[in-house]
């Protein structure tokens, strides 16, 4: 799978996720429950339901929170359920649909607490998300070759302060197999937007339609994928590059692979709320297009090792960058605020060398040891000065051991290089490179009853992932597992 472009990554005010589970579920009927020393209680529940082989619904629910010591108001939560359901017809179609519901709150805890002083409910973020899902697609290939799969997604978004988002994508994919080495990808994607807040004086309307049309060729020795994609960024014209290549050199071993790709990052109020929750609302959105041509080698060998190394040039068009925000518009000018709100400044071309690479090793669902490198060498930026909150340099390691038949072991290492950030007086600043360690155990007692304990930020590092932000120190949680499937 390709993941050599840089994709901001949602973080909570926790060092690292709570709950990454140990392995699969092998049971689909649960209840999970603990609690933790930073007044941590979490939940979790799982339902799946099957009338037949053709059909099922599957129902999960989460909750989790937390309140730190120091800072003040340092507390977040996350609650959320979906509700997952499809089923095969007898003309071999699967018809699915999806409804979800998210629930995040967070405080504006990240200014100097002895220098402002703030009600509780001023520093509330909360952001509300209502999603819906449907679609259908032909399980076998037509008697024409013809494989279709059409899609349907909404989504309602909105916050505590008057900010609201409608958000809809429709998919038209169609593939046609041409012999058994040839197939023609053709088809339609639509994503509308619709936001309107407070910091906003009119309704923005944000649109993208792509139309990609691709010829694949493969065989024993070589994967072929090339095409183009005419797309629309508000009615602004794109042909966007979309080819790729793998060429067996020693079977799966070892694999060239090169590519030439472009794509859009859709600018919307939820995806820059998901990359950075402590954000004022936008005072618009703009599309990321994104180009990559890279070049790399990757393979599997001895079964169970596999690796993926790469190095390319990416260009980012229209970059949202989060700086805090100091200053705001007043009467005579600005008035001085505490930054614990950040803004959004658009880059609009952000130009860096990428070296990435992914190795690791898996052992059935019994053991697995895998590491993941990036590496963004930023060498032009247009608007500008730094690429302000993006992390040019990090390093995860993740470990999952079934030790014994009923006990489970789990690890994850977290490294990254600090990003730019900038201070209230305009200088540059870099934030510190954290070393972050979690692990887990997972024991089973009886047939139906496991035991679970997790650590998080092990070595109790102190660091900041948006400046002014501390993240929690070490905290520990644990609890049990009901499993109620027969």
């Amino acid at each position: 799978s390709l993941s050599l472009v840089y994709h901001p990554l949602a973080i909570s005010p926790l060092a690292l996720s709570i709950d990454s589970a140990a392995r699969k579920w092998d049971a689909s009927n649960f209840v999970k429950v603990g609690y933790g020393n930073l007044q941590t209680p979490f939940a979790q529940a799982g339902l799946s339901f099957n009338n037949s082989d053709n059909a099922n619904l599957s129902i999960l629910a989460h909750y989790i929170s937390s309140k730190g010591k120091v800072p003040q108001y340092q507390e977040y939560a996350d609650a959320g359920a979906s509700v997952y359901g499809s089923t095969i017809t007898t003309g071999k179609q699967e018809l699915y649909g999806k409804l979800s519901f998210a629930n995040n709150k967070y405080y504006l805890y990240g200014y100097d607490h002895t220098a402002y002083q703030f009600d509780k409910g001023d520093l509330l973020q909360r952001f509300l998300t209502f999603d819906a899902n449907i679609g259908f697609r032909n399980t076998e290939p037509t008697a024409f070759g013809l494989e279709y799969h059409p899609d349907v997604k909404l989504s309602f978004f909105n916050d505590n302060h008057n900010g609201k988002e409608f958000n809809a994508i429709v998919n038209l994919p169609l593939q046609k197999a041409i012999g058994d080495a040839f197939k023609i990808n053709l088809g339609v994607n639509a994503d509308y937007t619709q936001y309107s807040s407070d910091n906003t004086p009119h309704t923005v309307n944000n649109t993208v339609v792509t139309v990609p049309f691709a010829l694949q060729f493969h065989n024993d020795a070589v994967n072929l994928h090339g095409g183009v994609v005419p797309s629309w960024d508000n009615s602004e014209f794109k042909l966007l590059p979309d080819l790729l290549a793998d060429l067996k050199l020693g079977g799966e071993a070892l694999i060239v692979q090169m590519g030439w790709l472009m794509h859009y990052d859709k600018g919307s109020y939820k995806r820059y709320a998901s990359i950075n929750p402590y954000l004022s609302q936008p005072a618009q959105l703009l599309n990321t297009r994104v180009n990559e041509t890279f070049g790399g080698i990757k393979g599997t060998f001895l079964e169970h090792f596999f690796y993926n190394a790469k190095v390319g040039l990416v260009q980012f068009y229209n970059m949202p960058l989060f700086v805090n925000e100091y200053t705001i518009a007043g009467p005579g000018g600005g008035i001085a605020v505490a930054g614990n709100r950040f803004q959004i400044r658009n880059e609009e071309k952000l130009n860096a060398f990428q070296m990435h690479g992914e190795i690791g090793v898996v052992q059935a669902e019994d053991f697995s040891l895998t590491g993941r490198f990036n590496w963004l060498l930023f060498n032009k930026h247009k608007t500008e000065p730094q690429p302000w909150g993006i992390t040019p340099r990090e390093f995860s390691a993740a470990l999952r051991w079934r030790v014994l038949k009923d006990l489970w072991f789990k690890s994850d290492l977290f490294f990254f290089e600090g990003a730019k950030y900038l201070k209230r007086d305009g200088s540059v600043a870099t934030g510190r490179h954290p070393v972050d360690l979690s692990a887990g155990l997972e024991f089973k007692i009886t047939r139906q009853f496991n035991l679970w304990v997790d650590a998080n930020n092990v070595f109790n590092n102190k660091y900041q992932r948006w400046n002014q932000y501390d993240v929690y120190g070490f905290n520990i949680l644990g609890g049990i597992i009901y499993n109620f499937s027969k």
